[in-house]
């Protein structure tokens, strides 16, 4: 499994790292003393303070201030293109598998039988039937990076430093609210199912969103009242050190600080990562599973100002290599997840249009590669990485359409190739973040967030 390349670098002092991407106490406050040390302390490696800094200097300098976002579904394993969005009915048994299809609001364009919500949301959704996942692996380094320089390696460099499309948002975006992380990662195999920021840095790493739920608290012993006061304290003390030596670096750091004080008064992150103030009726709707309910919990995470959600329901269970492995195969495994997936994805589409966020949120359910046309004597399919198939809705983009084509075996690609580094492309256009941006690796070297020439998808737009 893929590893994590960048683990956390936080102070220890008196405060425990705020959203940090290995969980702990999150934001909870450990003494009067602590507070008044550190301030607020760091979001993935970075203060509050620092974020909110950087995130003013990236407005003053012109970059994106919109308020669009992403939720990007992991279907950890290797979702089978064959058994859910290209069947192959034509074909004999061995190849089309067990399943039936059924048609949708797309005339001509068909899915599996058991995505019956699928098919009639279509006129909603894309189907890109031709992604290219050649470089990819048993990881979610390459699609979740949208680069195929960025893959598993036999070296200990997984990566290759390249960061995750979330990454990329966190250092160039940003969250679209103060005091919301701007990149979750929502899965419960951490190092398996999220890729980090690579040799960007900390700092542009993801939350890990189940383990600060429910930590986004005060003490007793420190009331908002006294958390207030020191905050004040604190602000007048900046204050005075500035006007003796005229240091306005100061001045900038006391307003920076007095922000994420604010947030953490406000609550804002804590309401947005508590899912008991949804209606037992709206959970049901997502569905009472894992991958529902992180569906919903990255609803209210983008409804509250994060920019991109990465939601994955388990560690590779999407991995139906056959009856006798872990998962199963393709009719005992994949069948009784698709109405899961059928339910989710309807649920977040159908929520997000009927609250007025879906223009503003891409929606992309995808996995690390498809399966193999030819069935296994266990039932089940194996890896391959020659052509797969995902879902696009939201973002204000063209939808009720195909994009592609694998061929009549679904073997490989037959029309239209759509590369990770097109995904990428697509994913900042939507965000606002300019597909020709550079960061700095480690040696001074500015490199390309978008690779090898990826270009936004422009059936799309």
């Amino acid at each position: 499994m893929g590893l994590s390349c960048n683990p956390s670098e936080h102070a220890q002092s008196g405060i425990s790292p705020l959203f940090s991407p290995a969980g702990g106490d999150l934001l909870r406050v450990q003494s009067r003393r602590g507070f008044l040390q550190t301030g607020m302390a760091g979001m993935a490696g970075l203060s509050v303070p620092t974020l909110l800094k950087h995130r003013a200097e990236a407005s003053a300098a012109g970059k994106p201030t919109n308020k669009n976002s992403v939720i990007l579904f992991w279907l950890s394993g290797g979702p089978s293109h064959i058994d859910m969005w290209d069947p192959k009915q034509e074909m004999p048994q061995e190849i089309r598998g067990p399943f039936a299809s059924i048609p949708t609001k797309l005339p001509g364009v068909h899915v599996c039988e058991h995505l019956p919500l699928t098919a009639k949301l279509m006129d909603k959704l894309t189907l890109i039937r031709s992604v290219d996942c050649s470089a990819s692996n048993h990881t979610p380094i390459t699609m979740q990076a949208g680069n195929a320089l960025a893959r598993r390696t036999n070296d200990g460099k997984d990566g290759g430093g390249y960061p995750s499309m979330g990454s990329i948002t966190a250092k160039f975006k940003g969250p679209n609210a103060p005091g919301l992380p701007a990149f979750v990662g929502l899965a419960d195999s951490w190092r398996s199912d999220v890729w980090e920021s690579g040799h960007m840095g900390s700092a542009y790493a993801p939350v890990n969103g189940k383990a600060i739920a429910g930590r986004l608290t005060v003490p007793k012993e420190l009331s908002l009242d006294r958390l207030r006061d020191r905050g004040d304290l604190r602000s007048q003390l900046d204050r005075l050190q500035r006007d003796l030596d005229g240091n306005e670096a100061i001045g900038r750091v006391d307003h920076y600080t007095q922000q994420a004080l604010d947030t953490v008064i406000s609550g804002r992150a804590k309401r947005a990562f508590n899912l008991e103030e949804e209606t037992p009726k709206m959970r049901d709707f997502y569905g009472r599973y894992s991958l529902g309910q992180k569906a919903l919990l990255a609803r209210r995470l983008v409804e509250a100002g994060t920019s991109f959600v990465l939601v994955s329901g388990a560690w590779g269970y999407f991995d139906h290599h056959g009856d006798e492995v872990r998962w199963g195969g393709i009719a005992k495994g994949l069948k009784p997840l698709l109405p899961r997936v059928d339910r989710t994805l309807n649920a977040i589409v159908t929520d997000l249009e009927q609250r007025g966020l879906l223009d503003n949120t891409l929606i992309l359910m995808l996995g690390e590669f498809g399966r193999s046309p030819v069935m296994t004597k266990t039932a089940g399919r194996g890896h391959w990485t020659k052509v797969m198939s995902m879902v696009m809705a939201g973002g204000g983009l063209r939808h009720g359409q195909v994009i592609g084509s694998s061929d009549r075996k679904g073997h490989d690609i037959a029309t239209r190739p759509v590369r990770p580094a097109d995904l990428a492309a697509t994913v900042f256009t939507h965000l606002g973040i300019d597909p020709a941006e550079r960061w700095i690796s480690p040696q001074g070297l500015p490199l390309p967030i978008v690779t090898q020439g990826g270009r936004a998808i422009s059936e799309l737009f």
